[in-house]
């Protein structure tokens, strides 16, 4: 899902790299009404959780793989505002230190998942919950994957990109494959959550320490262990490079590699423990930020 640089055509990159960090900051200003100090770790376990995830790739057709995205989970347990900006900084930190999504394509990557991902994934989510919840959580998870996987191809399109019609079938059922995934690991990961605490997705009331505990062990649980049944398919936007990263870029942890030590999978583990502390990180200073503006 995430687009490098070399795909996208210098008008297309850069008007979104113009779009994106206004709207984002729109969202963190709409954040500062219902954040408060002691909901801020909850914004980097998430984010946390939600970076191991996106490392777990799992087939969706013949070579082809997807991930999870994310961003309707993040709107269900943060809001979606919060979520928009956890996703933003995850976003930033895959394209600057793990080369994953380009640099000067980090706008369209931010407006394709931070910010269409994250409202298309609520947008059902409230108009659904009252009726069937499950199915509100499910089509949230669903529409999330549609539709920045549709405006991944729409930038791709608008940039020149070579793609035959076979071509972009092909890549709409498999990103079919992917959203309908996203919705039910969306709705398996929200039940779990509210298995730990019934009440907590529903209220505004700060995560129990427990319940955060338990989050942060499944990232790093996911970081170590899940590579290791990850599948090593490139994603549907990755199936239709033509170009590479820039050779300029040499981000220091790419492809989500520790560079000089024997083990792949240690290079693996290690290079997503330490992205797990660059989320937390992250998404906890910008909370406090946040926060400190709106008092």
């Amino acid at each position: 899902m995430h687009i490098p640089d070399g795909f996208l055509s210098a008008p297309v990159w850069g008007a979104f790299d113009l779009l994106a960090p206004p709207v984002v900051g729109l969202a963190a200003r709409r954040a500062q009404r219902g954040l408060e100090e002691s909901g801020i770790p909850l914004l980097g376990v998430m984010g946390a959780f939600i970076f191991a995830a996106q490392m777990i790739n799992f087939p969706v057709g013949p070579g082809t793989s997807g991930h999870l995205v994310g961003g309707t989970l993040l709107a269900i347990v943060l809001g979606p505002a919060p979520a928009c900006v956890v996703m933003t900084a995850i976003l930033a930190i895959q394209a600057l230190v793990f080369q994953d999504g380009g640099v000067l394509a980090l706008g369209a990557n931010v407006f394709n998942m931070a910010i269409v991902g994250v409202l298309a994934g609520y947008l059902p989510y409230r108009l659904l919950a009252r009726g069937s919840r499950s199915l509100a959580i499910f089509a949230g998870g669903t529409l999330s994957v549609l539709a920045s996987a549709g405006f991944a191809l729409a930038d791709l399109i608008a940039s020149g990109v070579p793609m035959p019609r076979r071509v972009l079938l092909v890549s709409l059922a498999l990103f079919l494959v992917s959203a309908l995934l996203e919705g039910a690991i969306t709705l398996a990961a929200v039940r779990a959550i509210e298995r730990l605490n019934p009440h907590w997705t529903r209220t505004p009331e700060p995560a129990p320490l427990p319940v955060l505990g338990v989050i942060a062990l499944a990232a790093v649980l996911l970081a170590m262990a899940g590579i290791l049944v990850a599948s090593a398919n490139p994603d549907g936007i990755e199936q239709l490079a033509i170009a590479h990263a820039p050779v300029w870029l040499h981000a220091p942890l790419a492809d989500y590699r520790v560079h000089g030590i024997a083990s792949p999978w240690l290079r693996r583990a290690l290079a997503g423990i330490a992205g797990l502390i660059l989320i937390y990180g992250a998404c906890v200073f910008t909370g406090k930020l946040i926060s400190r503006r709106s008092a």
